[in-house]
């Protein structure tokens, strides 16, 4: 007599999803008791969006459900009950307890202790009972005394703390939510609560949370047949949670389109509460194929005061976000260059900063350029024995650019030796420096209307994101002899 999962959903008919999930809760431990006890028929619960859409289609909810639907809309369909089955990802999860009453949906899967296929009666499901006891519970407790959006709202922030009283893992124990408030008072009076030894005060003032996605690409190419090229993106999500309380609890979602490159080697901040396992085991030493996770990624987590990284993550993206060649070839005492750069097609053509630096720092200052550059402008630091390719906010139409010169320089004293073998033969490169605002290559996204948010006031939420380049290099596809990081250290 458990139940797997809780949902409350604000109907909210005229808006692209017709519907918001206010609150969520599952029981992993009921859920692994499911996959045993239903085994080969096993259904697990759908994340909040599939499950949201599923059920407001079962429900002839959505704006745009006119047609007939012969599995739903039939006679030998119709429902007497609040019991359905929602087909998620081409199977069917039943049974499904829903019913919609002030513009708010109740929703709960309770747990069938036995085969499902035939389907038993309902009777036997003792789960069923409790999962309708439940949502009525919640149901009264909302609007027993709610005058207003602003009393609902609180009532809301405080249902993850009233479930933990009344349904402990899932199991029911007091279908009456008023008692289990009644005694976090009671406690609260006798004992407040305890400030964590890890935080070291408590927030005052305007409620406000700011989301941060900062991508860093690395690429390593060589141009070379023999050398497969390289590259990966790094991912950090920082967060700053300006919330009252001293233990707020947030809900944070991070979401990948249709396309989007899956979220691999994850790493989350010790604050972070629960997490589901196919996130933990998504790594990049596997193969990646239709089947990798893909998101939603729920982090909930009890926020610290300073700014922190909520987690960092790693991608296996198709190709480079610019693709690159780089020869150079020595001719007596002048040296040839040659640079071709092409953006691929689907990365954002509008960029912070996009530069490309081509050092020489093994050759005395520059005494002589001739230079001819399709795109953009050059400037020299002679001193330096350094050319900056100055490519700007865009690439051209064609998204190819190409720079190509001749270097003179000044001839050191015979006695003076190269002071490192940096950019010279093999080791010599082109290093481009780019930042692209509001993108990320994995497509990875915060949803602000998804962050759910369990504390008094009802906080400003800010989301940003952004791609930089780090170590990428693009080699002289000339040399014999291919370069590696390890090669770089002294």
């Amino acid at each position: 007599m458990a139940l797997r999962a809780v949902w409350l959903i604000r109907h909210e008919p005229g808006t692209p999803l017709g519907g918001t999930v206010k609150f969520s809760r599952r029981y992993p431990t009921v859920e692994k008791r499911a996959k045993v006890l239903n085994g080969v028929n096993y259904v697990p619960v759908p994340e909040d969006g599939p499950f949201l859409k599923a059920l407001l289609f079962q429900l002839r909810l959505l704006d745009d459900d006119k047609d007939f639907v012969e599995s739903r809309d039939s006679c030998s369909h119709i429902n007497k009950t609040s019991i359905y089955g929602l087909s998620v990802g081409g199977e069917d999860l039943w049974p499904v307890i829903a019913f919609l009453r002030n513009d708010m949906i109740y929703a709960s899967v309770p747990l069938v202790e036995q085969a499902l296929s035939p389907r038993p009666p309902l009777i036997s499901i003792s789960g069923v009972s409790q999962g309708l006891e439940l949502l009525l519970g919640v149901h009264d407790f909302l609007y027993s005394s709610q005058k207003n959006d602003t009393d609902l709202h609180s009532r809301l922030s405080q249902l993850p703390d009233l479930l933990l009283q009344a349904c402990p893992l899932g199991t029911l124990l007091d279908a009456n939510l008023q008692n289990s408030l009644n005694s976090l008072n009671l406690v609260s009076v006798t004992q407040p609560q305890k400030q964590p030894a890890w935080k070291v005060g408590t927030y005052k003032g305007k409620a406000q949370i700011s989301i941060s996605i900062t991508e860093n690409v690395k690429s390593m190419q060589y141009g070379k047949q023999d050398i497969a090229d390289t590259w990966q993106v790094v991912g950090t999500v920082a967060c700053k949670c300006d919330l009252e309380g001293v233990m707020p609890n947030v809900t944070i979602s991070l979401n990948l389109p249709t396309n989007g490159s899956p979220l691999q080697d994850i790493i989350v901040h010790p604050c972070v509460t629960s997490l589901d396992s196919a996130i933990l085991t998504s790594s990049s030493i596997d193969t990646v194929d239709d089947s990798a996770f893909s998101g939603p990624y729920k982090f909930p987590f009890t926020p610290p005061l300073e700014s922190f990284n909520l987690c960092h993550y790693t991608s296996q993206v198709p190709v480079p976000p610019i693709l690159g060649s780089y020869h150079m070839k020595e001719d007596g005492a002048q040296l040839k260059i040659t640079v071709n750069l092409k953006l691929h097609e689907s990365v954002r053509n509008n960029f912070e900063i996009c530069e490309a630096h081509i050092p020489f720092y093994n050759r005395g200052p520059i005494t002589h350029l001739e230079y001819k550059v399709s795109f953009g402008q050059l400037e020299v630091f002679r001193e330096k024995s350094l050319l900056v390719w100055i490519i700007g906010q865009k690439f051209p139409k064609s998204m190819e650019i190409s720079l190509s010169g001749t270097l003179t320089f000044r001839v050191r004293g015979h006695n003076r030796q190269p002071f490192d073998h940096i950019c010279i033969g093999s080791t010599a490169y082109v290093k481009l420096n780019f930042r692209i605002a509001d993108y990320t290559l994995t497509g990875c996204y915060a949803d602000q209307h998804s962050v759910q948010v369990f504390a008094s006031g009802k906080p400003k939420i800010s989301a940003h994101r952004k791609l930089i380049s780090s170590d990428y290099y693009i080699w002289n596809s000339k040399a014999s002899a291919p370069v590696t990081y390890a090669s770089l250290l002294p």
